[in-house]
């Protein structure tokens, strides 16, 4: 069976996302579309004549209508955020972007699962929901889930640990608000605050202490500390959204930091951001009702009620 992606946007994201698929074996079609035709037509082209040491793969730019049968469609495209510009600058400009791509990619691929990725992400996933007329389980957005892979990152170097014994996540926001709910995060089942002290070997393993916001400070600059030094980040996301496609095309629902539309959880509504979601072969498959503590859920608050007051002051 085959699997197709459509990536919109050929910039630096939307590129890598394609690369990783290719080098992986992820997809077996995809179609990159942007705006700027000669932009997506290098990519393309660049991508496949490397596809020969890589699993099977057809890779081309395209067009809208090029798009129709897609399992998966990914939107990448937008501007970067401009020195001096503010976050609601950025983000009526993207909304604008999004509210012009969704009718021409709906009317070709009505039932493909929607991963938005350009930011604000989870503006946008809210405007994407609106305006598309595309069902919210086939909507979602790559959310916190790269904010996750940073947390687990983090928490694996300050224990010298395998980062895929780390399970903890971070909520909210994608941005200034996001939050880790640390009392449900555990290394192996032992609670991360616990961790050192069940250590057998403390004299040999003796790792510094962990403080909750020097991490949690780390996860939100870490994007604008690479942005300084390189000028975009892509490679972690281009990683976070290709896991996002194969946990879809794996067939077994998976629990993952998405962001979508609210409804009641945690007291929220009509908003979306990032809580545990499942995601499988269908989108968006239900949703995780972690137990929070009280402080938790009031940091959750919080990050909807900023994202809510970006929403009150764009036109959608």
């Amino acid at each position: 069976m085959g699997k197709k992606v459509t990536i919109i946007g050929a910039g630096s994201v939307g590129s890598t996302i394609a690369y990783t698929m290719a080098v992986n074996g992820i997809a077996t079609e995809v179609v990159m579309i942007d705006i700027n035709e000669s932009k997506s037509l290098g990519e393309a082209l660049d991508i496949r004549q490397g596809v020969s040491f890589c699993p099977p793969i057809s890779i081309y730019a395209g067009g809208y209508p090029d798009a129709a049968g897609s399992d998966i469609v990914i939107l990448t495209s937008g501007v970067a955020r401009k020195p001096g510009q503010s976050r609601l600058e950025l983000a009526q400009v993207n909304v604008n972007i999004t509210k012009s791509i969704a009718p021409e990619i709906v009317k070709y691929a009505p039932d493909a699962i929607y991963i938005i990725v350009s930011n604000p992400v989870d503006i946008l996933t809210y405007v994407f929901t609106k305006v598309s007329g595309v069902p919210e389980k086939q909507i979602l957005g790559s959310g916190t889930i790269l904010d996750t892979a940073r947390l687990r990152a983090r928490v694996a170097e300050y224990f010298s640990i395998n980062q895929q014994n780390v399970h903890a996540y971070v909520f909210g926001e994608h941005g200034d608000t996001s939050f880790v709910p640390w009392s449900v995060g555990n290394i192996s089942n032992v609670p991360i605050d616990q961790y050192a002290d069940c250590l057998k070997e403390k004299n040999t393993v003796a790792p510094p202490k962990l403080v909750h916001s020097e991490v949690e400070s780390y996860i939100r600059k870490s994007g604008g500390k690479i942005i300084e030094r390189k000028g975009a980040t892509f490679y972690a996301v281009a990683v976070s959204v290709c896991h996002i496609c194969k946990c879809i095309f794996s067939g077994a629902d998976t629990t993952m930091t998405v962001s979508s539309m609210m409804h009641g959880e945690y007291g929220i509504e009509d908003v979306c951001l990032s809580t545990l979601s499942i995601v499988g072969p269908g989108g968006l498959d239900g949703k995780l009702l972690v137990p929070l503590t009280d402080e938790e859920v009031q940091l959750l608050h919080k990050s909807a009620d900023s994202l809510k007051a970006v929403l009150k002051d764009i036109k959608i």
